[in-house]
């Protein structure tokens, strides 16, 4: 007979933080909330999102109109979808004979649900995902579970944590893989996939069939050693047949745009995948916000779009040199130096000990009102199938998306930390 306290038991699943957002709870604990003035949030996963030295003014006004209020297309309305097609044929296709149209394109409520709509979508198959990369793919690969195989394609720290251009093909054949998923710029290791090694990523895609998924929410973070990069880069590029090549992109105004809370993603691809992920969204969401959607069209606009971006680039890439500066001064090193992102994928086992541990890192980080994310976070095992330690136990991300100030005061506190264990 069922007893009364098993009836009690919750009706849920465990289910698992994400790494930056079991960190906050954390730091909530001790007295943290968004904006405090004296917390260093080395953490974050979002830019900083205030006015920004050589951008444009920030958008603080919305107008709402009487359609607003109604259902709008599950994929987003044509101006928008508009928008983003030009905007990538502007940055990537402009020599190319075939062009991106509105219907190459479907708009979700940000980069999460993007990819919850892609995961829902597809066929049964094998998954292919390397390590490290984004977290929350792994519960996303949980969701579908019944239907999808993840698999993990090994990285190493000589590559980078990423797979060569040279060596795609031959991963995508041997593991028999009918989809592969990658952060690009890759979260957390700012690894960056672009030029010929990119080229080589499409064609191995489009000569097998598989269906390659490209999370490039961080496309126009592009570093050259010490200096901002050119521009963005993207598998758009790329892309011979915008309506036959397995090729699907995901990306947004989230990161590269600086605006987070707007949740305006996109995804971008053949048109009968696109139309596809439409009608997983009926289930899943009902389609994206409407007045969200036409404020988006504003940043979008080439010369504004530019501006933010090439301001981007110019201050990230000058608080990616400090961190790294202020890091190597402490004895951290950091494998790959980051090409992309506004993370630094770092290796903490040269510091005294009990700090040369990710959890022991962070938690006297905190004593010192400063968040880090410890890299096992980023270690993706969907059935936990891994025993032992995570190989990324010895890891941190740390984030140069605070404004410059504030991150300078966070890695400060950092190197009082060190010293102290010295």
């Amino acid at each position: 007979m069922e007893t009364v306290a098993n009836k009690a038991e919750s009706p849920f699943r465990e289910v698992p933080y994400m790494g930056v957002i079991w960190v906050v709870a954390e730091a909530m604990k001790l007295g943290f909330y968004n904006g405090h003035p004296d917390w260093a949030n080395l953490g974050q996963g979002q830019p900083e999102i205030g006015e920004m030295e050589g951008a444009p003014p920030r958008l603080n006004q919305i107008n709402l109109e009487p359609g607003d209020h109604a259902y709008g297309h599950l994929g987003g309305n044509d101006a928008l979808r508009s928008c983003v097609a030009a905007h990538y044929n502007r940055l990537y296709r402009q020599d190319k004979d075939v062009q991106y149209t509105a219907d190459n394109v479907s708009l979700g409520m940000g980069g999460r649900l993007c990819l919850t709509r892609v995961f829902a979508a597809l066929k049964n198959g094998r998954l292919g995902y390397q390590n490290p990369d984004y977290t929350a793919y792994e519960d996303m690969f949980n969701y579908h579970a019944h239907r999808l195989e993840p698999v993990l394609v090994p990285t190493f720290e000589e590559d980078g944590f990423g797979i060569p251009g040279d060596r795609i093909k031959d991963v995508l054949t041997t593991h028999q893989l009918d989809s592969f998923v990658l952060s690009n710029p890759c979260n957390p290791t700012g690894n960056y996939i672009r030029g010929r090694e990119m080229q080589q990523y499409v064609n191995a895609f489009r000569e097998t069939g598989t269906c390659f998924i490209s999370d490039e929410f961080y496309s126009h973070f592009l570093y050259e050693y010490d200096k901002p990069g050119a521009g963005p880069a993207s598998a758009a590029q790329y892309v011979e047949d915008v309506n036959e090549d397995p090729v699907i992109i995901i990306d947004g105004l989230t990161k590269s745009y600086r605006y987070p809370g707007w949740r305006i993603g996109w995804t971008v691809g053949p048109k009968r995948l696109i139309d596809t992920l439409n009608r997983a969204a009926s289930a899943i969401d009902g389609g994206p916000s409407q007045p969200m959607q036409r404020a988006a069209c504003e940043i979008l606009e080439p010369s504004r779009a530019d501006q933010e971006t090439d301001a981007l680039r110019k201050v990230f890439s000058r608080k990616k040199n400090i961190m790294l500066e202020k890091l190597t001064n402490m004895g951290i090193k950091f494998s790959p130096e980051p090409t992309g992102t506004f993370y630094v994928w770092a290796n903490i086992s040269e510091l005294p000990t009990p700090i040369n541990t990710a959890l022991d890192f962070f938690t006297e980080a905190l004593k010192r009102k400063v968040m880090t994310v410890p890299g096992y976070f980023f270690d993706i095992d969907p059935k936990k199938e891994r025993k032992g330690n995570s190989p990324f136990n010895q890891w941190i991300r740390f984030s140069f998306g605070p404004p410059e100030e504030n991150m300078v005061a966070g890695l400060e506190r950092l190197e009082e930390m060190v010293c102290s264990f010295r």
